[in-house]
């Protein structure tokens, strides 16, 4: 039997944390997972391989065992042993003590089949599984049962990425979602941004043994919108004015999310790049709607053209006036 390297397996040094681990467990994932590759023997080994290595390398007393293994196995090819002559025994029999072990079964996620008796490695079996009975092992060696149960575990937490645009954000939306043949609609609360999850109750893994299914959780992904950039629950646009209003007052149209826009009141001789603030025209606040954050508009004053010579004769007089009045 082969020593299995899951570090390689996932792509992390020995040194990695429970959060690097579980990051690049996420990545693989997604990449060999069975809906993703229908049909694929090879994504389906490979994503048993990497469902197999986060199992091992994101439970303390697993992972504790298997770098013990491994500092054994690398001491043993140092001195120049053969790896098919390893000496298995001490590894053998899953834990002792009457010690419970607990795993997720693969089948349940892949219909069975896969090397060893719940669609794991032999390797695993070896090293983690307390099977009762006697099996034949390397080197005629025994198993010996560890009376170990399978306990009651909460099935796999699921994420799938989602985009939604800022209207939707804005007033909430739903979404259709089809699952094992099932229509689902999902509500996408107002408020949400980039990065928030919104949970779908037992919609993930199976349990094992017994154990509840796992939850669905949808990444959201708010998309750019063309007018808005979104701070925090405060929305930033900018409005053209032309020159005459900005000069001497008027009133200009701004735009919002919701279904009617807004009459902003420019006084006169504002500037170009003045920032108005509109309280409670912002994004509601995720959980509570009813509260919003501002929008800031920032004023953009526009030049009339092409000029009429009527108009430049005018521009001309001003730029006098002005400069008479400099004097």
């Amino acid at each position: 039997m082969d020593y299995k390297d899951y570090y390689k397996t996932l792509g992390v040094g020995k040194n990695a944390t429970e959060k690097e681990i579980k990051q690049a467990y996420r990545k693989l994932a997604r990449k060999y997972h069975p809906d993703v590759n229908p049909g694929d023997k090879k994504s389906e080994e490979r994503f048993k391989e990497i469902n197999e290595a986060n199992e091992v390398l994101t439970d303390a007393d697993k992972r504790r065992k298997y770098d013990q293994l491994g500092a054994d196995w690398q001491q043993y090819q140092q001195t120049g042993g053969q790896p098919g002559a390893f000496n298995w025994n001490q590894w053998q029999g899953g834990q002792r003590g009457g010690a419970r072990v607990e795993y997720m079964d693969l089948n349940d996620l892949f219909g069975g089949g896969g090397g060893g008796a719940s669609g794991r490695s032999d390797f695993f079996e070896t090293i983690f599984g307390g099977m009762g009975g006697a099996r034949p092992g390397a080197g005629g060696a025994t198993w010996q049962s560890a009376q170990a149960q399978p306990r009651a575990r909460r099935g796999q937490d699921f994420e799938q990425e989602m985009d939604v645009t800022l209207e939707e954000a804005f007033q909430g939306a739903s979404r259709v979602l089809e699952i094992d043949g099932r229509r689902l609609e999902v509500k996408i609360p107002a408020g949400v941004r980039t990065g928030s999850k919104v949970r779908v109750a037992s919609e993930g893994g199976k349990g094992a043994a017994g154990g509840g299914a796992g939850d669905l959780f949808l990444k959201i992904n708010v998309l750019p919108h063309k007018t808005f950039e979104r701070k925090g629950e405060d929305l930033h646009c900018e409005v053209p004015v032309d020159l005459y209003t900005a000069a001497l007052g008027g009133e200009i149209s701004v735009p919002t999310l919701k279904e009617k826009g807004l009459t902003l009141r420019i006084p006169p001789e504002t500037q170009s790049g003045k920032v108005f603030r509109l309280q409670g025209q912002g994004m509601p606040r995720l959980r509570k709607p009813s509260e919003h954050g501002d929008l800031y508009v920032k004023l953009r004053v526009t030049l009339p053209c092409p000029l009429t010579e009527k108009e430049k004769a005018l521009f001309k007089e001003m730029a006098d006036l002005r400069e008479c009045g400099t004097r």
